[in-house]
């Protein structure tokens, strides 16, 4: 006979094995859903509930021909969902905790240079693409573009993003209080439920908030509007205050004094 102590405490460790379980699918789908992988994802729960009827009703053919496909089933998913695994994993191993701290003080300087920045292009409704490194490095698109390697300032933003300049249509990319590349060129991003209104910075923009915890700042280059993305999501329209705001919370900080802000359509 099994004690009542055991027993409780295999259901105990079953139901919460259940739930781990359950919560991952449940992330896994979160971070899927609007995307073309989801079909995917669903037909391969199919497959699996398949499999299970398959073993249980001795179904020989069937359990056969799908045993032997369990070995590329894990390879097939890994391929499949490379983009949603790699977004997973990434948000698994940021530490807000620490990064608060951290990009604190790296970023205290660079706030006011990137609002007077984005105001004077705004004004004259020059595009750009500003990237902030957070605690996620971004060495892959560092490469894409052009080292420069040099403290950031309104002016050295200005100029790069002012046409003709031949760094203009990518993104500027600043670790700590320095621009260390531009041109760059950032993925965009895969969710169709984004409107087809969108230019492509701004799917750029949203592109690599989506695989990262970079802030992405846009500027229009049609209606001079200032936008930015972060988490996956893309806040449009917003004045130079708020801009500011949320980049300084963003970063750890709290803010001071407010700038005006030009009109903007």
């Amino acid at each position: 006979m099994i004690p009542m102590d055991a027993f409780s405490t295999e259901l105990v460790i079953d139901i919460i094995d259940i739930l781990i379980v359950s919560y991952l699918l449940y992330r896994l789908f979160s971070l899927m859903s609007g995307t073309r992988a989801v079909h995917m994802f669903i037909g391969l729960i199919l497959l699996f509930i398949l499999s299970v009827i398959a073993s249980w009703v001795n179904m020989i053919a069937l359990n056969w021909i799908i045993s032997s496909l369990r070995t590329v089933w894990v390879i097939a998913f890994v391929i499949i969902f490379q983009p949603e695994l790699r977004r997973a994993l990434a948000q698994m191993g940021q530490n807000r905790f620490v990064s608060r701290f951290v990009s604190m003080s790296q970023s205290k300087g660079v706030v006011p240079e990137i609002i007077k920045s984005v105001s004077s292009m705004a004004e004259k409704k020059v595009g750009a693409l500003i990237v902030l490194e957070k605690d996620m490095g971004l060495k892959n698109y560092v490469e894409t573009g052009t080292k420069i390697d040099a403290k950031v300032t309104s002016e050295l933003l200005g100029t790069i993003f002012t046409p003709p300049s031949p760094l203009h249509d990518g993104a500027v990319i600043i670790q700590n209080d320095r621009a260390v590349a531009a041109g760059c060129i950032l993925p965009l991003t895969q969710d169709p439920r984004v409107t087809s209104a969108l230019g492509t910075r701004h799917r750029a923009a949203l592109g690599l908030s989506e695989e990262t915890d970079a802030i992405v700042v846009v500027v229009s280059e049609e209606t001079g509007t200032i936008a930015y993305a972060e988490g996956g999501k893309l806040h449009r329209k917003i004045d130079l205050n708020t801009l500011r705001e949320d980049l300084l919370k963003s970063f750890g900080m709290v803010a001071e004094e407010k700038t005006p802000s030009p009109a903007t359509s």
